[in-house]
């Protein structure tokens, strides 16, 4: 078998047991984000995680003509499930990683078995009056000019938002390190798909059983969002974790444990 896509997208297999636990990262991340969550699966499920093009040690993967939009990342996403498993997935992701693996599950249900999603969201941008994302036209016009003009300070704004304010400072610099240490161009250009997504249309698409993790106080995704996604995808779960920020992988990393596993057993 090929293992192609496993290494431009320095995919890492551990563990033992079905189904494969596939991990889809966010924005500003790799797959190392994943460090205090996915080895807790690795005595029952075999676990892969991965770098999107782009990010971490796979800027090499990147392309500016595949990469034009999400549906590169979720063609990337089905090639590494077809070179590492044959069965159905388990696929976990965040952010707008959640939304990849939403399309991916659209495209091929088949291969999914079930999706957990952390903190996503089908649309970032209010849509007043009836749709609240998080973000007016301003703020996001205002970010992308100052990920233009300074590639750091973008990076001081976005990683208090991301971890919350209610979490220890040092995860906050942990996560701007890790912004700082983007590549400025691939970032800006993956920024624009994330925080410009809108998949509200297709969410009432999806089959695969869905459970979707909200944080109660998330600044980048809203409370609202999560329970709008519950209310438009049919069989979906929701739970809301009482935490602050848009990471809970990172800040709350065991119960976030607790809730996929709940999900596998469920």
């Amino acid at each position: 078998m090929s293992s192609a896509a496993l290494n431009r997208h320095h995919a890492h297999l551990s563990g033992h047991g079905r189904p494969l636990v596939v991990f889809s990262h966010g924005f500003g991340c790799d797959r190392h984000i994943w460090r205090d969550v996915a080895p807790a699966f690795e005595a029952t499920h075999r676990v892969l995680v991965f770098n999107h093009a782009g990010c971490g040690e796979s800027l090499a993967a990147w392309d500016e003509h595949r990469h034009a939009s999400l549906q590169g990342y979720v063609d990337d996403l089905l090639d590494i499930i077809d070179e590492a498993d044959a069965g159905p997935v388990v696929a976990v992701g965040h952010s707008v990683g959640s939304v990849i693996a939403l399309l991916a599950s659209l495209a091929q249900p088949q291969r999914f078995a079930k999706l957990v999603l952390l903190a996503p969201s089908p649309r970032f941008l209010d849509d007043p009056p009836d749709y609240v994302g998080g973000f007016g036209a301003a703020d996001l016009d205002g970010l992308f000019q100052l990920m233009e003009s300074n590639h750091y300070g973008w990076a001081h704004l976005l990683a208090p938002l991301a971890m919350g304010e209610d979490n220890p400072v040092a995860l906050t610099r942990q996560f701007e390190d890790a912004l700082c240490a983007l590549e400025p161009r691939i970032a800006r250009h993956f920024a624009r798909l994330a925080f410009h997504v809108d998949i509200r249309d297709q969410l009432p698409r999806v089959t695969v059983p869905s459970t979707i993790v909200q944080c109660t106080h998330d600044s980048i995704a809203p409370r609202a969002v999560g329970h709008w996604m519950h209310r438009h995808m049919p069989g979906s779960t929701l739970h809301e974790l009482v935490a602050s920020g848009h990471c809970p992988h990172v800040s709350h990393a065991a119960a976030t444990i607790g809730l996929i596993r709940g999900a596998l057993d469920g």
